[in-house]
């Protein structure tokens, strides 16, 4: 597991989930609305769109909410146009960062990300220097806890449906596919009666770069923390890896 992922987990642990979950919300119509602008609103035309519509779901969107951001994306109600952006960036250490970013105003946008990274300790990279490290993919969270999936079970499913790796870390089982396999690998898992926890579309890192000290680690969080928490991010994907123990004490 990438260290974000293992900080996404850890914070929400810690319970930062619950606080920010507004602002989620808010992010999450925002996926919607836009998949459904540039794909049509048929979920069943639109992978995309309903990988995004099952993530809201699974995050308790409430369902008006979200064929309401339908519409708006289809143009059946008015709403305000998104453009998706990305910037990338590194952090100290020379961890790379790739932003996926929905705004209403690039030029805004684009000097708040810039400012964001300064401010912690980062610097923004120009268009293509950070990208080619990263693989747009959809993965696929079983939990592995009791009850227990048949691991047999799940690898058959998850590798019939075109999954092209299952791996357990922690608490939980990775399924990564192809993008536009993700709703199709988490079907074809739930039907064989193995609950879900998320599917989602991200960028992997194809490489990582191991955090080894505190302050370090520290700096890489921040830049990390800071760009989540805008607005107009809808998500952040670095290549840095850190132990769970390191994590820990940073998170303590």
């Amino acid at each position: 597991m990438s260290g974000h992922s293992k900080w996404a987990t850890i914070k929400h642990r810690k319970g930062a989930a619950d606080k920010a979950r507004g602002k989620l919300f808010a992010k999450l119509i925002r996926q919607v609305e836009v998949a459904a602008r540039e794909g049509g609103g048929d979920l069943d035309a639109n992978a995309t769109l309903r990988t995004m519509y099952q993530k809201a779901r699974d995050n308790s969107v409430p369902l008006d909410t979200i064929e309401r951001a339908i519409k708006r994306g289809t143009g059946e109600l008015e709403g305000v146009s998104y453009e998706q952006v990305t910037y990338e960036g590194y952090a100290p250490g020379g961890v790379a960062m790739f932003v996926d970013v929905l705004t209403d105003n690039r030029n805004r946008t684009g000097s708040e990300i810039r400012s964001v990274f300064t401010r912690a300790g980062g610097s923004l990279a120009e268009p293509g220097a950070v990208a080619w490290q990263f693989e747009r993919k959809g993965v696929v969270v079983v939990p592995a806890v009791e009850p227990a999936p048949d691991e047999d079970e799940l690898i058959l499913a998850a590798l019939d449906a075109g999954a092209e790796d299952v791996e357990q870390e922690g608490d939980a089982w990775r399924v990564t596919t192809a993008a536009t396999d993700t709703m199709a690998v988490r079907e074809a898992i739930e039907a064989v009666g193995i609950a879900v926890t998320s599917a989602d579309i991200t960028y992997a890192p194809q490489n990582l770069i191991e955090l080894t000290s505190v302050s370090e680690a520290k700096q890489v969080m921040a830049v990390l923390d800071a760009l989540d928490d805008h607005d107009d991010v809808q998500g952040v994907y670095a290549n840095f890896d850190i132990s769970d123990s390191l994590l820990e004490a940073i998170a303590g």
